[in-house]
């Protein structure tokens, strides 16, 4: 459901920050808070975040990429860059 709320800038403020730190929405900072403040249980939250790794250690297939592998690849593109292409 929505609704408006005024708060004072600097609560709005610390809110934000302190969703952002915990990886969550203002929404979800606010249900928890005001569920917690009447002692009602919160719906747990659906995670947003992405952790890492995003691919496992042994996903298949893997990519083996050398530092000569690189440093060819930056010349290319410098060649292809400086060369008008």
């Amino acid at each position: 459901m929505r609704t408006t709320v005024d708060m004072p800038a600097e609560l709005m403020q610390a809110a934000k920050v302190r969703a952002a730190e915990g990886g969550e929405t203002l929404k979800d900072l606010v249900t928890r808070a005001v569920a917690q403040e009447l002692r009602i249980p919160a719906r747990p939250a659906r995670s947003r975040r992405v952790s890492f790794p995003l691919v496992g250690r042994h996903a298949t297939p893997s990519v083996n990429v050398t530092n000569p592998d690189i440093e060819a690849a930056l010349e290319a593109e410098d060649i292809d860059r400086y060369a008008g292409r």
